[in-house]
């Protein structure tokens, strides 16, 4: 007997995201089906010593172009290093962290990796890994999260 999975969400190719771990809130995310890893902009990468001999990844999301910039800094002591193809085909060695995100209701811990997307439009790439058994991708809709979340607050 085939096991019933929990209902997925139909969301467009363009979503607005929240990272309330991050203290980002709606950003504009493309979804791309065809990345394997999702990723978020982000700048001044650099591995740094903690006071008690472990190393930690330090870093700040977005830039001073992005509306929502901030200007904090954050570190995460767990994180890894992968290679990553990207849509060019080029190899890079990128940082990876696990954050949560908030997508249509969803809140989804999931590995994003960090890179440098300040020559690109969106400055965070939702791949497969988070999409797979949560979504649909409607790609002639955008921003259904984020009406959906509004419709939500005027009910309330």
């Amino acid at each position: 007997m085939k096991k019933s999975s929990p209902e997925k969400s139909i969301i467009g190719r363009r979503e607005m995201v929240d990272f309330p771990e991050l203290e980002l809130f709606e950003i504009e995310a493309k979804v791309d089906t065809g990345a394997y890893t999702s990723a978020i902009h982000c700048n001044n990468i650099k591995e740094v010593n903690l006071p008690d001999g472990t190393r930690a990844i330090h870093f700040e999301l977005l830039d001073e172009n992005h509306p929502a910039y901030n200007h904090k800094a954050f570190q995460f002591s767990e994180f890894s290093l992968r290679s990553v193809k990207s849509s060019f085909g080029d190899v890079q060695e990128r940082y990876i962290i696990r954050t949560k995100i908030l997508i249509h209701g969803q809140e989804v811990e999931t590995e994003f990796s960090l890179s440098d997307r300040s020559d690109l439009k969106y400055p965070v790439l939702l791949g497969r890994t988070l999409l797979r058994k949560r979504f649909i991708v409607d790609v002639s809709k955008k921003n259904l999260s984020l009406k959906a979340k509004n419709k939500s607050k005027k009910k309330k």
